[in-house]
C-alpha cells in the first residue's frame, strides 16, 4: 500500500511542454501542478537527471542558447514548492555554463567535484574543462 504524502516526483517532459508550450494543453496542466506546489498543497521533486535531460532536450531538440535555458531552469529551481537534489551544485554549474561556454554535464562535475571537496578532476577530454576554477584538471 501507498504511504500518503504530499511529496510527488515529476519527469522530464512535463518541464518541456511546460517551458516550450509546444503542447498548450499539457502546459497548463503542468502550470497548474506547479501552483500547487506554490501554494503548498504538494511538493514536487525534482531528481537531478531530470534536469540534465532537461537542458539536452531544450538545447538539441529546441536549439535553445545557454542563456535561454539557464533562464528557464533557475525558474523552475526557485519555484516555492519545488526541490531538486544537488540544488546548490546545479546552480553553481548553471553559472558556469552561462559565462564559460562549457556544457551543463562538465559544468556540474567541476562543481560536483568542489562541493565534495576534491582538488582534482581525472579526464581524458581536457579541453571541456579548459575553464575549470579550483581543481585541476589531469589525465590519468
Amino acid at each position: 500500500m501507498l504511504k500518503d504524502s504530499k511529496e510527488v516526483v515529476i519527469d522530464t517532459n512535463l518541464l518541456v511542454r511546460y517551458l516550450t508550450d509546444d503542447e498548450p494543453q499539457k502546459a497548463k496542466a503542468v502550470d497548474a501542478l506547479l501552483n500547487s506546489a506554490a501554494k503548498g498543497e504538494l511538493k514536487i521533486l525534482i531528481p537531478s537527471i531530470v534536469i540534465a535531460e532537461l537542458v539536452w532536450v531544450l538545447e538539441s531538440f529546441y536549439k535553445m542558447m545557454s542563456d535561454d535555458i539557464t533562464g528557464l531552469v533557475e525558474a523552475i529551481l526557485n519555484t516555492p514548492g519545488v526541490d531538486t537534489q544537488d540544488k546548490s551544485v546545479i546552480k553553481a554549474a548553471l553559472k558556469i555554463y552561462r559565462s564559460k561556454k562549457i556544457d551543463l554535464i562538465d559544468a556540474w562535475i567541476i562543481e560536483f567535484a568542489k562541493a565534495k571537496g576534491a582538488k582534482r578532476i581525472y579526464t581524458f577530454d581536457r579541453k571541456h574543462f579548459r575553464d575549470a576554477e579550483e581543481v585541476e584538471i589531469v589525465s590519468p
